[in-house]
């Protein structure tokens, strides 16, 4: 039965995509636990032995995690291999030790509020999603809380509305979650931002691939230690100041300062609001690769930020979005702020107020306006 239905599944589209070269079958490898769907009834079982049978994907699910041994230091995995509907008003909660492989889309169903996911784990570690595919509109795809050694791999998030993946320490603000990977992530159709980070340590991203989401494809909120691959977004946040990849709230600040921490390979942005938005005292960043046409709003705009490259290594702008360096009067002044290697088109470089120890350099400008100071 299992084989079939994994058959089923990927010869249904159902299996996440895009997934890497790399990235191990859904399904495949040695499982502790698991959930699927033989017509309209869900049967969960461990070791041989039904721990449910009914109508409920989300209780099947739920009662494959609970059947994983009690109080373990190690993980244990389950695995969904059929696709099915969940409610907007639930959650599937995964606890400490558990990996979670879902091989069937998981549409989410109805309303609902508060901090309800399909995927939910709160003051947990080493927690492990290998494969997700969802549709429909949760208020959260994924949404981990005070988390350390989070590992997201092949996610597929074709949404229409919510929020995709949301990892946070707003339980207890004074433990960042931790050790956060995310391998592969393709959101659309959310009504807020695709993936966000406030309060973590040591996140490690590859790629997100953002359409069509109603704010960020990629938001990082006091955040420290980042390293992101690509971030891909078109469209994003579109009639909004929202960027493809935006850097708020003291992201990358350690103590009082600045040191290079956020380092981005590329940002590509087609369309939507911003490109690259800088804001509200972060900075200690690097962006090595950048490539923005179309949007409505700035291409890129550096705000009250601190120790920011734009364009380490080459880039290209083309408006009508322009790239702004400024400043509001409640945070400190921009500072060390490099915007550098860009080919820039029927644009504008600005900088309004005049930041502190700005670079402009190796900037080629086809039909564009360069007003800096100095």
């Amino acid at each position: 039965m299992r084989a079939l239905l994994a058959t089923i599944a990927v010869l249904a589209g159902l299996l996440v995509a895009p997934a890497t070269a790399n990235a191990a079958e859904c399904g495949s490898g040695t499982f502790h636990a698991e959930a699927y769907a033989n017509g309209g009834t869900w049967t969960a079982r461990r070791d041989g032995s039904t721990v449910y049978t009914g109508s409920d994907m989300r209780a099947a699910v739920q009662a494959a995690v609970n059947s994983l041994t009690p109080g373990r230091t190690w993980k244990e995995r389950v695995v969904v291999w059929s696709a099915g509907t969940i409610s907007a008003g639930s959650r599937i909660s995964l606890p400490s030790h558990t990996v979670l492989d879902a091989c069937g889309t998981i549409t989410v169903t109805g309303s609902g509020s508060g901090d309800q996911a399909p995927v939910y784990s709160r003051g947990t570690t080493d927690i492990e999603v290998q494969h997700l595919s969802l549709a429909g509109s949760p208020l959260y795809g994924v949404f981990l809380r005070n988390v350390s050694n989070v590992v997201l791999g092949q996610l597929d998030l074709r949404l229409s509305g919510g929020l995709g993946v949301r990892i946070d320490n707003h339980g207890d603000t004074s433990q960042r979650s931790r050790d956060i990977r995310i391998d592969d992530v393709y959101v659309s159709g959310t009504s807020t931002h695709g993936v966000e980070t406030y309060g973590v340590d040591n996140l490690t991203i590859g790629t997100v691939t953002a359409r069509d989401t109603g704010h960020s494809g990629l938001l990082l909120n006091d955040t420290t230690n980042a390293t992101v691959s690509k971030v891909d977004g078109w469209n994003t946040g579109a009639g909004t100041g929202y960027a493809a990849f935006r850097m708020a709230n003291r992201n990358g600040r350690v103590g009082g300062g600045y040191p290079t921490n956020i380092r981005v390979g590329e940002v590509i942005a087609r369309g939507g609001g911003r490109g690259i938005f800088c804001v509200s005292e972060s900075g200690g960043a690097v962006i090595d690769r950048v490539d923005i046409a179309d949007t409505g709003n700035n291409a890129i705009l550096v705000e009250n930020c601190h120790n920011v490259t734009i364009a380490a290594q080459t880039g290209r702008v083309a408006g009508p979005g322009d790239i702004r360096l400024a400043a509001r009067s409640e945070f400190a002044n921009s500072s060390d702020i490099t915007i550098q290697n860009l080919t820039v088109t029927d644009s504008a470089i600005t900088e309004n107020p005049c930041g502190v120890n700005t670079t402009f350099r190796n900037n080629t400008l086809v039909n564009s306006s360069l007003n800096v100071c100095g």
